[in-house]
């Protein structure tokens, strides 16, 4: 999948910079995945997803109009899985991890020294063992940025007491392979539980509590060694899940009752082509007002109206028999329904997207009030 050129919307999300740059975050487990994407060229990478966000990202991405390339990962997390299988089948861009975690399915293993391109940009891989013995760190091509990863995190460090792990490397690691970066470096971590998003190496250099300031080898060593953290939660799943690069042992039996796609606000959605094929077994729910539902601007034929300031003292009206779709003129009332009803307990229901004005643009019909 290649991009040819940026789109106005990418360049627009980019600030009008040349690199797009976002940082996500799943709560469960504190950790951060990182979009960056080439504008002129719209290419992408994607660090450490998570396979439970899966379809955050995905929508993400398609929104955006990015050409992932490739899915990283700073190591073989302990505490999620990656969503780097699931992006890989969705996109077909890359599955990358370091060589020496020895992973499964990965089809760009990483050395120290290599660079993973991005249209017109680079990440440039540095080995920065410790926690495990295949974490990695990446650096931007023009250093302004890295992502480090577990190896450090803001104010801390990963830990050294399983996975390989040895404390005297990760010193080593954090001090010549990330504080040799320059001082205005921002550095993004692979986890925070306290609301932090981002340092810099002069901050880490001065303040981390574990080996900043004047603290010596030693003292790092002596910190390390006698933390007593309990076991990792998840790691009887996230280790052996992410050993396959997050391919699940079973590829999922249940079959969706449509080709549905989620939006990046996370709800269901279909397009005008696949529901005008499948009229006849849809309940069409139009949740605009009873004027506009009559007005000139038609609608689809069948559909049902509810207004939307009705839609939860008569959503019993809806017939439970067909999936639902539901429609507006734009797809944002139909939008807030959508979700009104899923949290109603209601299983198959999803927004069209883009509402009638895409239906009608698409050259889908709408009959007026006067001809039905």
């Amino acid at each position: 999948m290649v991009a040819t050129s940026a789109s106005p919307l990418l360049l627009a999300a980019a600030g009008g910079g040349g690199l797009l740059f976002r940082q996500l975050f799943d709560a469960p487990t504190g950790t951060f995945t990182y979009l960056l994407a080439d504008v002129p060229s719209g290419v992408g990478v994607l660090i450490d997803p998570v396979f439970e966000q899966h379809e955050r990202d995905l929508s993400l991405i398609r929104e955006l109009g990015i050409a992932l390339v490739a899915s990283i990962d700073t190591h073989a997390h302990a505490d999620h899985v990656t969503g780097s299988w699931l992006m890989h089948e969705a996109t077909g861009c890359a599955i990358a991890l370091a060589a020496a975690a020895r992973a499964e399915n990965v089809t760009q293993p990483l050395q120290h020294g290599d660079r993973i391109s991005f249209g017109g940009r680079q990440l440039e891989v540095r080995s920065t063992p410790g926690h495990t013995d295949g974490c990695v760190s990446f650096v931007l091509d023009d250093q302004s940025m890295a992502f480090s990863g577990d190896a450090l995190l803001v104010r801390g460090c990963g830990r050294c007491d399983f996975q390989q792990g040895n404390a005297h490397t990760l010193w080593r690691s954090i001090t010549e392979q990330i504080f040799s970066l320059p001082d205005s470096c921002l550095l993004y971590p692979g986890h925070d539980y306290t609301g932090r998003t981002v340092t810099s190496v002069a901050e880490e250099k001065a303040f981390n509590a574990r080996l900043g300031g004047s603290a010596s080898e030693r003292d790092f060593v002596g910190h390390m060694e006698n933390m007593k953290l309990p076991h990792p939660g998840r790691i009887a799943e996230a280790l052996p899940g992410n050993l396959r690069s997050g391919k699940p042992r079973q590829e999922a039996a249940e079959e969706a009752w449509a080709p549905l796609s989620r939006s990046y606000a996370g709800l269901p959605e279909l397009l005008p082509g696949w529901v005008a094929e499948h009229l006849g077994g849809l309940t069409i729910l139009d949740v605009r007002s009873a004027e506009e539902f009559e007005g000139p601007d038609g609608r689809i034929a069948g559909s049902q109206s509810i207004p939307l300031p009705e839609l939860e003292a008569r959503r019993g009206e809806i017939s439970t028999g067909k999936p639902t779709v539901v429609v507006c003129h734009s797809g944002s009332r139909s939008a807030l329904a959508t979700q009104q009803l899923l949290k109603a307990g209601r299983g198959q229901v999803a927004n069209l997207r883009g509402g009638l004005s895409r239906w009608g643009d698409e050259g889908y019909p709408l009959e007026s009030a006067t001809a039905s």
